[in-house]
């Protein structure tokens, strides 16, 4: 707001409306780049979208009835099918909360089960190691059997949970991590302070 220098008023008085009108304008500059660096950010931590292999089709009607399943999801935008791969592509909404256990329970109640679950996830320079429990999305991310790494980008994250992976992968896997969270899928006394900060469910990821 433009401040007018009245005639009488002090010399030192109308420095001081100018000096405290400054500071306001510049404090409003700030705090819309601040905003927006905010909104960027935030926008960068995306599931974006996903590949989805299910067990158990033997005929059209059988992935049409896992795609109508899956289309109800408030989180998905698109499903496209591959039938040749009986893998079904999920794109997500943006800015959306994606529940991978909503997923898994929809392919359950089409009467099959996930065989894979590959995400495709952005970020901008997380680093991560073996067993680093990571705040992502919505998410409490564990990463199991990595090597200590920047991600960057997109990256694919392939779901390691029980109900996502066969009985012969899943006990591979648990002998790749000592961590009790594995196991019950939800956060245990195993888990880092990072992860007790986010949600109690432990999302198992692998690269």
């Amino acid at each position: 707001m433009p401040v007018l220098y009245a005639a009488g008023t002090g010399y030192m008085d109308y420095l001081a409306v100018i000096f405290y009108t400054t500071i306001y304008q510049i404090m409003k500059v700030l705090t819309i780049v601040c905003l927006a660096l905010g909104l960027t950010i935030g926008a960068q931590a995306q599931i974006k979208k996903a590949s989805l292999q299910a067990a158990g089709l033997t005929c059209a009607m059988c992935s049409n009835a896992t795609l109508k399943s899956l289309q109800t999801l408030p989180f998905i935008s698109k499903v496209d099918t591959d039938l040749d791969n009986t893998t079904f592509l999920l794109y997500f909404k943006p800015g959306a909360a994606v529940n991978v256990d909503q997923i898994q329970q929809k392919v359950d109640d089409a009467g099959f089960s996930v065989a894979k679950l590959v995400l495709t996830a952005d970020f901008d320079g997380l680093k991560v190691e073996k067993d680093s429990h990571v705040p992502y999305a919505g998410n409490t991310l564990h990463f199991v059997n990595v090597k200590d790494q920047e991600l960057k980008g997109e990256t694919a994250l392939t779901v390691i949970d029980k109900n996502f992976v066969t009985a012969r992968q899943f006990k591979k896997y648990s002998a790749q991590t000592k961590m009790s969270c594995y196991q019950t899928g939800v956060m245990e006394d195993c888990c880092k302070p990072g992860g007790k900060q986010a949600a109690k469910r432990i999302l198992h990821v692998t690269i």
